[in-house]
């Protein structure tokens, strides 16, 4: 899980990056300030967000596996129109590899054992 957290943990970094990128280049937006501030707002409540799922499964919480398999989930998609429409195959090659390193460690039985406690001892549930 911890491992999880990290590939979720760059996922939040990403996030805040693309966050700064969008605030920097406001001024230069041809939609206006407003709309590309609010997007970026947006992403940064992405990123803060995933960053609180990724303190969460490295810190061993069982509740942020499930956002952390929607997040997954929600990736998909953007992971598509990266390799397809975007025509950007490098970058959205290993986008979809980070998907699925943290999806796969989410979803494996371990990892579902985990979320309920089945890995403690009696004594400790």
């Amino acid at each position: 899980m911890r491992v999880a957290g990290v590939l979720v943990g760059l996922q939040a970094l990403a996030a805040l990056v693309f966050t700064v990128a969008l605030a920097m280049r406001a001024g230069s937006a041809q939609l206006g300030v407003g709309p590309v501030l609010g997007e970026a707002g947006f992403f940064l409540l992405v990123a803060t967000t995933l960053g609180f799922v990724a303190f969460g499964l490295v810190s061993g919480r069982r509740w942020a596996r499930t956002p952390a398999i929607v997040t997954q989930l929600l990736l998909l998609p953007v992971v598509y129109s990266l390799i397809g429409p975007s025509r950007q195959v490098l970058i959205g090659l290993v986008a979809g590899a980070v998907v699925f390193a943290a999806f796969m460690l989410l979803i494996n039985e371990r990892s579902r054992m985990w979320s309920m406690g089945a890995d403690l001892p009696d004594d400790e549930e």
